[in-house]
């Protein structure tokens, strides 16, 4: 099997009849975490959700392979029988169906108990999926159904958006757990893919690459914490400015 889990090529997706993403190149390889930074309305859920093939998001140009194997005319189930599984930033409320049932439904790991434990989602088994939920149980329960997946690759969306410190150390010593982190890098099948609007998720989580979208591009990519340092200081055109250094070196 091919090393790289994700190989995003001269991508271009629409929303409608709106352009969106204008042209990426990104790979991703086994046992990698990358994070996307971003301004909201930049193209990062647009992205995650056109990796996933869900509906409304049309690629017009390049390409998408899992595993070396093109998506672009399979369906959301076949992109996620490959190995891919998508946290929303905000999921869809579903009446009629408990998280209990739900998981049961999606369940490909051996230890799904320990998840819910470690979850704390005892008390909401028997609840309808998303439905009253905060924004913490939100987060936990959107884990859950990751953990229970246990896909290749993680597609995660602002897992911080919303969500205490209590709770980002849980989500994170899960998320930790399904990305194989106190394994070493060559043994670790599975990575991730992470939106982070505010940068909070890089204290309990290590990301190995960072980028910045913007306008629907990566216009900036390299040391996760270095590029949130550069955000920090100077918002988004700190990183243009790394851009345009590494322009005059060459």
């Amino acid at each position: 099997m091919d090393a790289n889990l994700l190989d995003i090529t001269s991508l271009h997706v629409s929303v409608g009849d709106k352009e969106i993403i204008k042209g990426i190149d990104l790979t991703i390889k086994k046992g990698e975490v990358h994070v996307l930074f971003g301004p909201n309305g930049s193209g990062k859920s647009t992205l995650l959700g056109a990796i996933m093939q869900l509906p409304g998001y049309t690629i017009t140009q390049g390409s998408i392979q899992i595993h070396g194997n093109d998506t672009q005319e399979l369906s959301t189930d076949a992109v996620a029988n490959l190995g891919v599984g998508l946290s929303f930033q905000h999921p869809p409320k579903i009446k009629g169906v408990t998280l209990s049932r739900f998981l049961k439904s999606i369940n490909r790991c051996d230890d799904l108990d320990h998840a819910i434990t470690a979850l704390n989602m005892e008390p909401f088994l028997e609840r309808e999926l998303n439905v009253g939920f905060s924004g913490g149980e939100l987060k936990r329960a959107e884990i859950l159904k990751l953990y229970a997946q246990n896909p290749d690759l993680l597609l995660i969306d602002e897992p911080e958006s919303g969500v205490d410190i209590e709770n980002i150390t849980i989500i994170s010593n899960t998320i930790n757990a399904m990305l194989q982190k106190e394994s070493p890098m060559k043994t670790r099948s599975h990575s991730a893919l992470i939106i982070t609007h505010t940068g909070h998720i890089l204290n309990t989580i290590h990301a190995d690459v960072g980028h910045v979208f913007m306008d629907g591009k990566i216009i900036c990519s390299g040391n996760p914490m270095d590029i949130l340092d550069d955000i920090r200081k100077d918002g988004f055109s700190g990183c243009i400015r790394c851009i345009q250094r590494e322009k005059d070196k060459k």
